[in-house]
């Protein structure tokens, strides 16, 4: 309970301050960048040198991949029937195909199981990056009908981003040097990062004009956090995939649009209204939906 509590308010506080406007436009951006650089690369020094590597770790990896390519079948079959502009259908892929794994996903996961699943959640989350760094901006470069493509630019991207490097590190310090006594100062990282990921995503949120894009909300909402999670069931069920790696699996396939998603978005000018409107009220409808994924967990997983 306490922990709920905890992303209510750190939520709420977020809202407060974003539509009060008593802070400076883009204060968000500071605290996105102690995540980012700081707290969540704790997570990964912290939890990744714990794992027990087996095949059903394979399953946290796979999910993501099953999400993206769902939300790009997804999108072509709505498109026969609902003619989409490329901005739209650049955006729909950003929206529906990924994740908030770690700013949401992580928070939610310590308030409905323990912070020791963490280390399952950080492997879908590597993985939903490396899907925004890749396909990720490669849809987005096509929506916006630009030609410039460079493999370079992908790579440095994927390199240089805080928590991958963080995560190879995690995977290779341990067998050359025991980092178990900095866990003090890591536990303490790591506390900060539900609080101010939940604030932040609450200074960013945006509601209006929603009707202009109500079909295409409704379709992108309904394949995020219905769709989604429940094609990766789909597959756990058939591969016999359970317990806590097909659980935390998909509870973060039930997340709401990646935020980073919708920067990109409207870095390559498509259709930035419908994204912000997809992470704003995505958030709100996951705190309903992932309680039902919750349960259908307990009974078939």
């Amino acid at each position: 309970m306490t922990n709920f509590i905890l992303i209510a308010g750190s939520l709420l506080a977020g809202l407060i301050f974003n539509f009060s406007r008593t802070l400076p436009k883009g204060s968000y951006r500071s605290i996105n960048a102690w995540v980012l650089y700081i707290a969540l690369p704790a997570l990964s020094l912290k939890y990744i040198p714990a794992i027990e590597w087996n095949m059903d770790m394979l399953f946290p990896a796979i999910a993501p991949v099953i999400v993206w390519a769902g939300a790009w079948l997804s999108i072509k079959i709505y498109a026969r029937f609902n003619p989409i502009n490329n901005a739209t259908r650049g955006c729909l892929k950003l929206s529906l195909g990924l994740s908030n794994t770690s700013f949401l996903g992580f928070p939610l996961i310590v308030a409905y199981f323990s912070e020791k699943e963490l280390s399952i959640a950080i492997i879908s989350d590597q993985v939903n990056f490396i899907l925004l760094s890749t396909v990720g901006i490669i849809s987005a470069l096509r929506a916006s009908e630009k030609e410039e493509l460079s493999t370079k630019v992908i790579l440095e991207k994927a390199i240089k981003f805080p928590p991958f490097i963080a995560f190879i590190a995690a995977l290779i310090l341990p067998r050359f040097v025991d980092i178990s006594p900095v866990n003090p100062l890591l536990d303490k990282l790591i506390a900060t990062v539900g609080p101010l990921a939940l604030f932040s995503i609450g200074l960013q949120l945006k509601f209006s004009k929603w009707r202009a894009e109500v079909k295409n909300l409704s379709f992108g909402l309904i394949y995020k956090l219905m769709i989604a999670p429940a094609l990766v069931l789909l597959v756990a069920l058939l591969f016999g995939f359970k317990g806590p790696v097909a659980q935390i699996s998909l509870f973060e396939a039930a997340m709401p649009t990646l935020v980073t998603g919708s920067l990109l978005a409207d870095q390559y000018k498509l259709n930035a209204q419908l994204s912000n409107l997809m992470v704003g009220l995505g958030i709100l409808f996951a705190f309903i939906s992932t309680a039902f994924w919750w349960y259908v967990m307990q009974l078939v997983l």
